[in-house]
């Protein structure tokens, strides 16, 4: 996994739960690493497991609530440091249908080995789109923040609707319709 994850959701940790919950979690979590990220290194999965877990410990916020907000939050770097490629959108429909053979082929372009979920369009109209998230890190919270917030940079809104297609959520079903 990438750094920029780890380093970006040591800092929403940071900012939202404060230095000692931070301190605490890393502590906590017996990482490989040290809890020492760069943004361009690249870590194992099971470390971010570790952080969430224990975070979510600690706070008593789900796991999948934590990765909703971090999602919402990982939105905002997107917009910062990539926004020529938000600009190429008019529509959060369009760049959405778009994840796997525009935006993820972008990422893989500046971070050549990072592993990617698979977002496959099952169906597209103007105000629906139906597409499977396939991860073995069953991220799909995150997505669905990322999800949220591109409603949300198109000034629109929709109701996303999740279906687990394997019981883990390693592939999951999202149903979003435009309101």
């Amino acid at each position: 996994m990438k750094g920029i994850v780890f380093t970006e959701f040591l800092e929403l940790v940071e900012d939202k739960f404060g230095l000692e919950m931070l301190d605490a979690i890393i502590e906590a979590s017996n990482l490989e690493s040290g809890g020492v990220y760069t943004r361009i290194g690249t870590y194992n999965f099971s470390e971010m497991l570790a952080l969430l877990t224990n975070l979510s410990e600690r706070t008593t916020i789900s796991i999948d609530d934590l990765l909703l907000a971090y999602g919402e939050h990982f939105f905002s770097v997107i917009e910062n440091s990539y926004s020529g490629l938000l600009n190429t959108y008019k529509d959060p429909i369009d760049m959405l249908s778009s994840i796997e053979n525009h935006i993820h082929v972008e990422v893989k372009k500046i971070y050549p080995e990072a592993e990617l979920p698979t977002f496959i369009v099952e169906e597209k109209t103007t105000d629906l789109l139906i597409m499977v998230y396939k991860s073995s890190r069953a991220m799909y919270y995150f997505g669905l923040g990322l999800m949220n917030k591109t409603f949300e940079h198109f000034n629109s809104s929709a109701e996303i609707t999740l279906e687990k297609i394997a019981k883990d959520g390693t592939e999951v079903r999202f149903i979003i319709r435009r309101n």
